[in-house]
């Protein structure tokens, strides 16, 4: 999605001006002529304002003053302040106040757009900085979470409910659906907020290492233990253990697990005593513990005490209305952290990203978003910039439109354009495909055989021969008697 630029200035022609220069540059403007109007634009995060283009002499409510309401209203949002004069004092008081930048009137377009692609770099910036800030300081919330879906509000309302107790809670999902965002946002709602959140992957532990990293060992307790080790649990002291994958911990383990569960102290290895301890325990998992238990792999007393209050988290085939400000978020994460300054994706990549099925989820999502951003030259993210998602290969003219994103070979996509695979996962007859792919361009061109023709790289005559061979509707029916 293109950012949005609010654009504040009384002069009409001045506004025109600007509103032409961000537009060319790919970037969403929106007008107004006071600083009371730019308040109330900016002031509401629904109307997604990313930038303010201010200018410091109006009438009525000076951009000063609409500067120092606007950032202490909405300090996140970056402004840059215009002025006619250039007069260094007036700059000085706009920086000191909050402003990024300035630029004096009249500016290039290229001037204008520098400064705008600046402003959301820092802004991305802030950003980074604020989301590992709250994550380093274990205080994580649910307003930080990206969570418009109904089924994702349901998600928040138990999570909720959930921080207000020490209760046992049991996160259920698919691999790569957040379930540790959403232990975070537990904690940071909770009295443990700012105390120790220590995250362990059980799966990825050498079976042999399980007790000792978990509880931990004393010096010479076993070959190469050269020095004390705190386990998993002393570390959350205090505040939140995350035992992500808790389906693989070994029976052995389990046993232990549960005693530490009921008697609140852990026993190190090689240790006399047990140490005495203070953790909320948030297990997850994408395995059917309760199968797990049939099958005698995991124990029912333990599944018992684990699964007080679980919680499943929808896959994201099943919240797609928060793709699009997942997909927003990754951009500006990846354009702090690579020095990147992506304004988006177009309309044609949204469809291509709403169109997967993401099977590995939000972590499919994020890695397929760094990829592209890592491998962009700049501006907006094309279908093509997604090759294992939309199968569209990069074309070696950037200027060059893609037809048709084309299902990717790894199975079926039955939101796709045009599949290549049927729904049991077998390759379509190249017949199939073509027959498909020329309706499509039919469809998406509105009917302009020529336009179609060109696109596909094939004559007019072949076009209009593989449209009666395929019996194909065209938009004018006319056309193809007339061709005849």
């Amino acid at each position: 999605m293109a950012k949005t630029v609010l654009i504040v200035d009384d002069d009409p022609t001045q506004r025109r001006l600007m509103q032409a220069a961000a537009e060319r540059q790919g970037f969403r403007a929106r007008v107004v002529d006071s600083g009371e109007r730019a308040l109330e634009e900016a002031s509401d995060p629904r109307n997604g304002v990313d930038v303010v283009l201010l200018d410091l002499v109006m009438p009525g409510l000076s951009g000063m003053e609409t500067l120092e309401r606007l950032i202490e209203r909405r300090p996140e949002i970056p402004v840059i302040v215009i002025t006619a004069t250039g007069g260094i004092d007036t700059v000085v008081r706009a920086v000191r106040a909050g402003a990024i930048d300035f630029f004096v009137k009249p500016a290039s377009p290229e001037r204008i757009g520098v400064s705008i692609r600046n402003a959301l770099r820092i802004s991305d910036l802030r950003g980074e900085v604020k989301r590992l800030a709250k994550k380093s300081d274990g205080a994580m919330g649910f307003e930080d979470m990206i969570a418009g879906a109904p089924s994702m509000r349901l998600v928040v309302r138990l999570g909720q409910r959930a921080a207000a107790s020490n209760i046992p809670i049991l996160i259920l999902g698919e691999s790569g659906v957040g379930k540790e965002v959403i232990a975070r946002c537990i904690q940071g709602a909770s009295e443990r907020s700012g105390k120790p959140f220590v995250a362990v992957n059980c799966g990825a532990i050498p079976e042999n290492l399980v007790e000792s990293i978990l509880f931990g060992h004393e010096k010479g307790s076993f070959t190469g233990a050269h020095e004390k080790k705190l386990g998993k649990f002393v570390e959350a002291d205090g505040g939140t253990l995350f035992l992500d994958e808790v389906g693989e911990l070994p029976l052995d383990m389990q046993v232990k697990l549960l005693r530490v569960l009921q008697e609140g102290e852990v026993d190190a290895v090689g240790s006399r005593r047990p140490t005495k301890i203070d953790v909320r325990i948030i297990s997850a998992t994408n395995r059917d513990l309760a199968q797990l238990v049939e099958e005698g792999r995991f124990r029912e007393d333990l599944y018992y005490r684990l699964n007080v209050f679980p919680i499943e988290v929808p896959p994201l085939r099943e919240r797609r209305e928060d793709l699009p400000a997942l997909v927003e978020h990754f951009i500006g994460r990846f354009n702090a952290e690579e020095g990147k300054s992506i304004p988006g994706v177009t309309p044609a990549t949204m469809a291509v990203l709403q169109g997967h099925e993401w099977p590995g989820n939000v972590r499919q999502l994020e890695n397929a978003i760094f990829r592209a951003v890592v491998l962009s030259d700049g501006g907006s993210l094309r279908p093509e910039d997604f090759p294992q998602i939309s199968g569209v290969t990069a074309s070696l003219d950037p200027a060059q439109p893609h037809v048709a994103p084309v299902a990717a070979a790894a199975g079926p996509d039955p939101s796709a354009p045009v599949s290549i695979t049927d729904p049991t996962g077998e390759l379509r007859t190249l017949e199939a495909i073509e027959r498909d792919l020329i309706q499509f361009a039919i469809d998406h061109y509105s009917g302009h055989m020529s336009e179609v023709a060109r696109r596909l790289g094939i004559g007019r005559s072949t076009l209009y021969r593989k449209v009666r061979e395929y019996d194909l509707k065209l938009r004018d029916e006319d056309e193809l008697e007339e061709a005849g």
